[in-house]
């Protein structure tokens, strides 16, 4: 199939899906008011084969190292898949199924698997990769930004709300330090664990509330942008190919999943 744009409707929600540019949500739309910041770069993109920024792009599989390119210097950030076309398999009227390939830069083959299924209510993100070859470390992940206020409305913009076990230090280079502390004030640009599964709330008062779960176990959340925030359910933390490996296998592949939920207020 080709992989031209995608619009899935369900009730009064529509979710346009773009597997051209990097298998993104192009756009959420509830009730005719777009949810996700408009822009080539922006929507929801998956973060696959790694999350966040890996230290310096290396990262080591056993004895050896590997370097990705350096896109957010001096560190490779949020995978190589948010640049590549993917193809679509599969389409009915609310959901879509695609796939994209590892390849170059990434060392090791592999196929990615992303399924969206919209709801009247709630748009499900699965995604998948598996391999028959090598085993390799990898992390799977989504960074969506929100419209900070919707239907660029002026007054209080969006208000994040919730109650992680911890936050991730972050040293002057924008990476974990390996250290553990309370959950401080925002903005943030920060990963947090949430060891019961992600759950954080998005209220826009007086318009919609929108919950972001997951039963990974960490959330990067960003809100230094004045347009946008971003709350991004990943397998692990920054540099998690260094620091907490998951190892996609040729018997067991690395799965993850998030729904985001409304309620209009």
């Amino acid at each position: 199939m080709s992989n031209e744009p995608i619009t899935l409707t369900a009730g009064d929600a529509e979710a346009t899906v773009l597997p051209g540019n990097g298998g993104r949500i192009g756009g959420l739309r509830v009730g005719g008011t777009e949810l996700l910041r408009q822009g080539e770069r922006y929507g929801c993109f998956p973060m696959v084969p790694w999350c966040g920024r890996i230290r310096e792009g290396r990262f080591r599989d056993g004895a050896a190292v590997h370097r990705m390119p350096l896109n957010s210097p001096p560190h490779a950030i949020h995978g190589t898949a948010r640049d590549a076309a993917w193809r679509t398999a599969r389409v009915t009227a609310g959901e879509a199924v695609l796939t994209y390939d590892l390849a170059d830069p990434w060392p090791y083959p592999g196929r990615v698997t992303q399924v969206v299924t919209l709801g009247e209510d709630a748009l499900t993100l699965t995604m998948a990769v598996e391999t028959y070859a090598s085993s390799f470390p990898a992390q799977l992940g989504w960074h969506p930004w929100f419209n900070r206020t919707l239907d660029g409305a002026d007054g209080a913009g969006a208000v994040i709300t919730f109650d992680p076990a911890w936050q991730e230090e972050r040293g002057d280079d924008h990476l974990p330090t390996g250290h553990r502390v309370d959950p401080k004030p925002g903005p943030w640009d920060d990963c947090f664990g949430m060891p019961d599964g992600v759950d954080v709330t998005l209220t826009w008062p007086g318009r919609l509330e929108l919950r972001v779960t997951s039963p990974e176990q960490w959330v990067v959340v960003y809100d230094e942008q004045e347009a946008a925030v971003c709350v991004e359910p990943q397998t692990g933390p920054p540099d998690g190919l260094n620091t907490l490996p998951r190892l996609v296998t040729p018997v067991e592949p690395l799965e993850a999943t998030t729904t985001w939920s409304w309620t209009r207020l």
